[in-house]
């Protein structure tokens, strides 16, 4: 499929508006003559719209100049990456070249046409000095109708007006000012992100939100003692003369912050798949982290979900990140170990040490990126995305989930930070020297991401004292996450170095790496224990 970056601005005209003159605008030469298309276009999604609550397009366009199927994904900012796919002879459903990067999102869910558009649309050109097109403003007239979402339901017609200023060869600075010049002529900024949310909106509507355990639930939740806007004896309270008392804000239960936290952590784990199906090079370290997030907050909040429920789904999301960590591991390694080679005198580099590294990297970026696709794919990996969509839809809560948030929030990081403290005096009783695979700073280093994540968690409602610990686990895991990083620095260097032996070349390059990799390993562990007394202070204080 080929594509680019759409940028684009919507506003609303007036029933009178008239484009203003847009060479006013700086850096607008001319403008071109009006063009009209007549554009036909029908939208896919699944019955419950997971495209378009990803702020994913799929449709099918005949007419104009881009005729064919196209997949709008979100990217940075407001700007989003458009595919394109040509027509094909099938309307009713989606090539497998178009769905291939949205099947994290579909799943196994049926993908059909939900809307249809009817756009007469009027292009104008906006015009440099040199000829160049800078930008398009389409003046769109919409008939749009939602099919029936069901048996019984009617399909719903909706017709508009809009104009939206499309980025070409200009930049985000001419694209404000034409946008101003509009207003100024009498349109306004449109609420609606896209034509299609515009006729779902009724489907679209925000889903009604999980009570997070308010019900009362072994006498607690319902926002603590006196929510209920009595006294202890029973009686209203009374709030002045003939007024009635402010009423107070509830606090958040546990499994309010805890299932918002985890609500977060899946829409970055459908980014990072997303990524990891498009080339992005972040996608696998991205969809990593994601895992590691949720595993941690699942772990950690145990008293607000129920384990039984949820350990099988930190097994699951184990297994993900476990498959996924080849690939990372080796990318990582590979570039740090060419940033030494290149931070190397010359005289020290014998032999065609860059070109191993090199051809290796290639080798490994294609074998770690075939195999995520392949973990992508597997029917086990999509079964894990349901259940946690399943897991917000309906949170198996635990007894503690309907307490306080801030107690109940204080009580996991304390939980994580005597965890963290068993870790460390095992470590501080290894005496297995240069830090390798099992070694205990490494189970140090997984206490203390644990800590961090769930400090990150507690960072809303607790403030400074947590955002203090999650600044300290950060050093911990920077010093410890280097020195473990050198477990597969050093096996690279003495499977290249062997490589090498096996060629006849002179393998003196590759133990020097070798010895410089465990000097890094005991210099970054060194720095951890010098750091390691102030640790508690800084726990204490968020766990308080």
């Amino acid at each position: 499929m080929g594509g680019h970056v759409e940028v684009e601005r919507k506003v609303e005209p007036g029933p009178d508006f008239v484009l203003p003159d847009l060479t006013a605008v700086e850096g607008v030469a001319a403008v071109g003559q009006p063009v009209e298309h007549r554009l036909d276009a029908t939208y896919f999604d699944t019955a419950d719209l997971r495209l378009a609550r990803a702020r994913v397009t799929l449709r099918r366009r005949t007419g104009g100049t881009d005729a064919g199927w196209h997949l709008k994904l979100p990217a940075a900012g407001a700007a989003r990456e458009e595919r394109h796919h040509p027509l094909g002879p099938r309307r009713a459903v989606p090539p497998k070249a178009v769905l291939e990067p949205v099947v994290g999102i579909v799943r196994t869910a049926p993908v059909t046409a939900v809307a249809t558009l009817a756009t007469t649309r009027v292009v104008t050109t906006v015009l440099a000095h040199d000829g160049r097109v800078l930008a398009e403003v389409a003046d769109d007239t919409v008939t749009g109708t939602a099919h029936a979402a069901g048996p019984g339901a009617a399909a719903t017609v909706t017709r508009w007006r809009e104009l939206e200023v499309e980025l070409v060869d200009g930049d985000e600075s001419l694209l404000d000012a034409l946008v101003d010049a509009l207003v100024a002529a009498g349109a306004a900024p449109s609420d609606s992100p896209s034509k299609l949310a515009r006729v779902l909106e009724g489907r679209l509507a925000p889903e009604a939100a999980s009570d997070g355990g308010r019900a009362e639930k072994g006498g607690k939740g319902g926002g603590g003692k006196g929510g209920d806007g009595k006294s202890k004896d029973g009686k209203a309270k009374k709030g002045g003369k003939g007024k009635r008392a402010p009423a107070s804000r509830p606090e958040p239960t546990a499994a309010d912050v805890v299932l918002g936290a985890l609500r977060t952590q899946v829409e970055a784990l459908q980014a990072a798949d997303l990524l990891v199906r498009t080339g992005h090079p972040d996608g696998i370290h991205d969809l990593r982290v994601a895992c590691r997030r949720l595993r941690s907050t699942l772990a950690a909040f145990r008293s607000v979900l129920e384990r039984t429920s949820t350990d099988p789904l930190r097994e699951e999301l184990r297994w993900v990140g476990s498959t996924l960590s080849a690939a990372r591991d080796g990318e990582v390694a590979l570039a740090h170990l060419r940033e030494l080679v290149d931070a190397q005198p010359v005289e020290q580099v014998r032999g065609p040490v860059v070109a191993r590294l090199q051809t290796a990297a290639v080798q490994d970026a294609e074998a770690g990126r075939r195999k995520a696709l392949r973990t992508l794919a597997d029917r086990r990996y999509l079964t894990v995305l349901d259940s946690l969509d399943a897991l917000l839809t309906a949170p198996p809560l635990a007894e503690g989930a309907g307490d306080p948030a801030g107690p109940a929030l204080a009580r996991a990081i304390r939980r994580t930070g005597r965890r963290l403290a068993e870790r460390i005096e095992v470590a501080r009783a290894d005496t297995g020297g240069t830090p390798h695979e099992d070694s205990p700073l490494h189970d140090v280093r997984k206490a203390a991401k644990r800590v961090r994540y769930t400090a990150e968690v507690a960072v809303p409602l607790l403030g400074e004292p947590a955002e203090a610990l999650v600044a300290c686990m950060k050093e911990v895991q920077e010093d410890l996450g280097a020195a473990q990083d050198t477990v597969a620095t050093r096996d690279w260097c003495l499977r290249l170095g062997r490589a090498a032996d096996a060629a006849g070349e002179t393998t003196w390059t590759w133990g020097r790496l070798h010895a410089l990799e465990e000097f890094r390993a005991a210099a970054r562990a060194a720095a951890f224990w010098r750091q390691e007394p102030g640790l508690r202070p800084v726990l204490r204080a968020a766990a308080k």
